[in-house]
């Protein structure tokens, strides 16, 4: 029980690094949630700023799920058998919970997809880039980052249930997952009705954006 609660507060504290909140205040002078879609992410990071940022945001994300995961595999000497894949879910669930839900911008942070890649990259590296490669092209594809973190989040459970991680991570993959998808309700209901905004449109805004200034 104490392990368990050591690993989660390490995960915790990484979660709380907010880059993209971080970042706006000090290079923008704003609070992010003030902007685009109102959370702390690399994606309304990358639609609120420019993409730039938002790839410095998604990269730092990414990072802080994938060193948290090493931390814990170092210190525990952790493989994928189902008790050291609970072990090790648990922990990179619970950066998504401090990325989402930091403690000192009053719980309310950004939706965790970067820090899940993070989770996946740490446990095999293989399973982060084939997530990465998933996300990619369904997001090409539709046109819609919430889609794309939608099939991402599915992937992450069908893989883990195929794997045999066992029970404890098939639990936090599909509670994971289901927090996501309602994380992005929001995103759900715009392109059910045609208001959220495509990518290309995004990045063609932005071109035009630059090309005035």
């Amino acid at each position: 029980m104490k392990d368990l609660f050591i690993v989660a507060i390490i995960g915790y504290c990484f979660g709380n690094i907010q880059t993209s909140y971080w970042l706006a205040r000090i290079v923008k002078k704003v609070d992010i949630r003030t902007l685009g879609k109102g959370n702390a992410g690399a994606s309304n990071t990358f639609e609120s700023l420019g993409w730039k940022y938002g790839v410095f945001v998604a990269f730092v994300d990414v990072l802080k799920g994938l060193l948290s995961i090493l931390l814990v595999k170092y210190l525990y000497q952790v493989g994928l058998n189902p008790q050291g894949a609970f072990l090790l879910y648990l922990n990179g669930y619970c950066v998504i919970l401090g990325h989402i839900f930091p403690f000192y911008m009053n719980f309310k942070g950004g939706k965790g997809t970067a820090s899940l890649i993070g989770l996946m990259m740490g446990l095999n590296v293989w399973f982060g880039l084939a997530g990465i490669a998933v996300m990619v092209v369904v997001t090409l594809a539709t046109q819609y980052v919430a889609v794309g973190t939608a099939v991402l989040v599915t992937f992450v459970v069908v893989v883990t249930v195929w794997m045999g991680w066992g029970a404890g991570a098939i639990t936090l993959s599909l509670m994971g997952a289901a927090l996501s998808l309602y994380l992005h309700l929001p995103n759900y209901r715009r392109i059910a009705k045609g208001e959220e905004s495509k990518l290309f449109a995004v990045l063609k805004k932005k071109s035009i954006k630059g090309e005035n200034q």
